[in-house]
């Protein structure tokens, strides 16, 4: 049936009903949170708008919010320009406090509506209806109007299409803000990633920093100069982020006599740190006392198992002696314990492992007996001192380089040896595998110069580098 009259009462009578403070602020935070208000003009909006004008055959038809302060427009059909207007009660600022559409069918007879400045102004406005946009959670976000220049009469099934077209309004308010939450959860959790990721830099780096640190108190700061002999040394680490448990040393034992070792402790970590630290100073006072290198593996091997720190853990080294040969060069005694064999290198491709028959692990067993050899290291000869981790380093095919190979690769060099040169070319063997050496490589290289390198070494006595396993050989210090 057409409507002759209200469809809801002036505020403050039935039907129409004033918010108050607490549920215009519940109302405001609803709008907010669909974050519509002062977006820009939007196609599914304005087809609202121009479907209500079509339906209902009016000049104006809008899709309005209602703001704190002022009715915002979303969408104006036949309103070109009109972007808010103040919130004064007769037409929007009405039609939100009604749950039903509300209808007006001449302003002027309206007790509310009639002083409206769209009925006085330039509009004269003279029918309105509205529907109210009703949240899930009751709250009234703005409306649906229709409005025209004439009074005039809808049916129930009119006031019913614009609650729909409010209904429809609010479903796509409903699909834009689950997006938003959407991409606002999205938003979250990215900058939570990026917050991860920046503390497990931070973690990594500090981590590396302690580890490095660690490693270097582990290590000589620098070889000694020893005269007549040059040195040269290498060591990385498999891992940035852990302690390796080879090591190395070259120290003086008083008149010409010198003492060098090579080793590598059993596992990686804190506690293999612990180990190498003790196995370091206690080879050294050892050989204080008795430089015999057969002696001072057996001290060593008692100290690790007198220790309860040290537990199952045990080491393999080489512990060698230096003093000048009474002709040139010098004579190098070695004792081995578990540890894979040291080569001479006689210069002109002449290669002999040297490794005494007899060298048990260190810290496994009591009564664990090493045996030593002595060579002569002539002028131009070298001795090259490893770990493991050069010889299990695998090729592109999968083989571990292995004795066999590192023999031929030493063999290929047919002049003078050169402790620097050496260790040089044997960093960038280690470089040229796929996957690098794959564990703690340590390495110590002793050569004697012909004569007429010799009165050099003063100054180029020694090549010292540190670097994890991966690091390229430019970034090398």
């Amino acid at each position: 049936m057409p409507q002759a009259g209200h469809a809801t009462g002036p505020a403050g009578t039935p039907g129409r009903r004033t918010l108050s403070a607490a549920e215009e602020a519940a109302r405001i935070d609803a709008v907010r949170r669909y974050d519509i208000l002062d977006t820009p003009p939007d196609g599914a909006f304005d087809r609202v708008a121009a479907m209500a004008a079509r339906l209902f055959k009016v000049p104006v038809a809008s899709v309005t919010i209602v703001d704190e302060d002022r009715i915002w427009f979303k969408a104006a059909h036949g309103l070109e320009g009109v972007s808010e207007i103040g919130r004064e009660p007769g037409l929007c600022g009405s039609a939100i406090l009604a749950d039903e559409t509300l209808v007006i069918p001449d302003t002027f007879t309206d007790p509310v509506a009639f002083n409206n400045g769209l009925v006085t102004g330039p509009m004269a406005v003279r029918f309105y209806a509205a529907a109210p946009i009703i949240t899930g959670d009751g709250h009234r976000l703005g409306t649906v109007n229709i409005l025209d220049t004439k009074p005039r009469l809808i049916t129930e099934d009119d006031t019913a299409t614009l609650a729909d077209l409010a209904a429809i309004v609010l479903d796509e308010l409903e699909m834009r803000l689950a997006a938003l939450n959407a991409l606002r959860t999205e938003q979250e959790r990215r900058i939570e990633q990026e917050e991860a990721r920046q503390r497990a830099e931070r973690d990594k780096s500090a981590i590396e920093a302690f580890a490095s640190t660690l490693q270097r108190t582990l290590l000589p700061p620098a070889l000694p100069v020893v005269p007549g002999l040059e040195l040269a040394c290498h060591y990385a680490t498999a891992s940035p982020q852990n302690v390796g448990g080879d090591f190395y040393d070259v120290f003086p034992l008083g008149g010409k006599r010198w003492a060098f070792f090579l080793g590598d402790v059993c596992g990686k970590g804190p506690e293999a740190a612990a180990l190498t630290s003790l196995t370091r100073y206690t080879l050294r006072a050892a050989a204080l006392i008795d430089p015999d290198p057969d002696v001072v593996l057996t001290s060593l091997n008692t100290a690790l198992l007198l220790d309860p720190a040290v537990g199952t853990r045990f080491c393999t080294a080489v512990f060698g002696v230096l003093e000048p040969h009474e002709d040139e060069g010098f004579t190098i005694t070695v004792a081995t314990g578990g540890h894979p064999p040291a080569y001479h290198l006689r210069g002109q491709g002449a290669v002999e492992a040297v490794q005494p028959k007899g060298g048990m692990l260190i810290g496994a067993l009591a009564g664990a007996h090493f045996a030593s050899h002595s060579i002569h290291l002539a002028p131009g000869e070298g001795l090259l001192l490893y770990t493991d981790g050069l010889t299990e380093a695998r090729t592109l095919g999968g083989e571990m380089i292995g004795d066999e190979g590192l023999t031929r690769f030493l063999a290929a060099r047919t002049g003078p040896v050169s402790a620097a040169t050496v260790i040089g070319d044997t960093v960038d063997l280690i470089d040229a595998m796929p996957h690098g050496a794959g564990d703690d490589v340590a390495l110590l290289a002793l050569s004697v110069p012909l004569a007429d390198a010799a009165a050099s070494l003063t100054a180029t006595a020694t090549a010292h580098t540190i670097a994890p396993a991966g690091e390229t050989p430019e970034r090398r210090p």
